[in-house]
């Protein structure tokens, strides 16, 4: 009868430790399941700060183009309003040479005009090209046409106004005077006696 209570014993302490091992599995897999999930919503974070670092990097590039493209419309708006003062200066340079007198006023607004002309050009500021040149809405604003057979059609044959361009784009675009070439009205004298 002892052994059957030690193997009762045995038997029941067995028994317990069976069932500690089932309990102390569950925990486990309870744990590797909740391990499980918390990969899972790390990932989930981890995948989220990472859109959010890429929006905020698309953001700060496009703020900097924005400010930028604001820079640049300033400068551009600047540079327009020195242009009118180069125009008064060089408007008044020649006057003065077609006076056929130099006077030493025109010499010192000279000095001036070409110093401001020089500051526009370290700016970026260039001349579009004009007179001689085939005309382009995009660089050029017609104010007139001239009938002539003396120039190529379409061509400049004056500039009232000189144009400006600021880093590979128009500031201000030049007024100029454009060839037409008159139609000549051809009548085709076999087609009229046929008829």
């Amino acid at each position: 009868m002892t052994e059957s209570k030690d193997e009762k014993k045995k038997e029941s302490k067995d028994k317990k430790i069976e069932k500690e091992l089932e309990e102390k599995d569950k925990r486990i897999e309870s744990l590797e399941k909740s391990l499980e999930e918390e990969k899972k919503r790390a990932e989930d974070y981890l995948n989220r700060l990472k859109y959010l670092q890429a929006d905020f990097d698309n953001y700060r590039k496009r703020v900097e183009k924005e400010r930028g493209n604001i820079i640049r419309r300033e400068k551009a708006l600047f540079i327009n309003r020195i242009l009118v003062i180069l125009d008064e200066l060089e408007l008044a340079i020649k006057n003065q040479k077609e006076a056929k007198e130099k006077d030493i006023l025109v010499e010192g607004v000279e000095m001036i005009y070409n110093k401001l002309f020089k500051l526009l050009c370290e700016e970026g500021v260039c001349v579009i090209d004009a007179v001689g040149k085939s005309f382009n809405p995009d660089l050029h604003e017609a104010y007139l046409t001239v009938q002539t057979e003396e120039h190529p059609n379409n061509t400049i044959v004056e500039e009232l106004r000189k144009g400006y361009m600021l880093e590979g784009k128009v500031v201000r675009p030049s007024i100029v005077k454009v060839a037409k070439n008159p139609v000549k009205n051809e009548v085709n004298v076999e087609h009229i006696r046929d008829n």
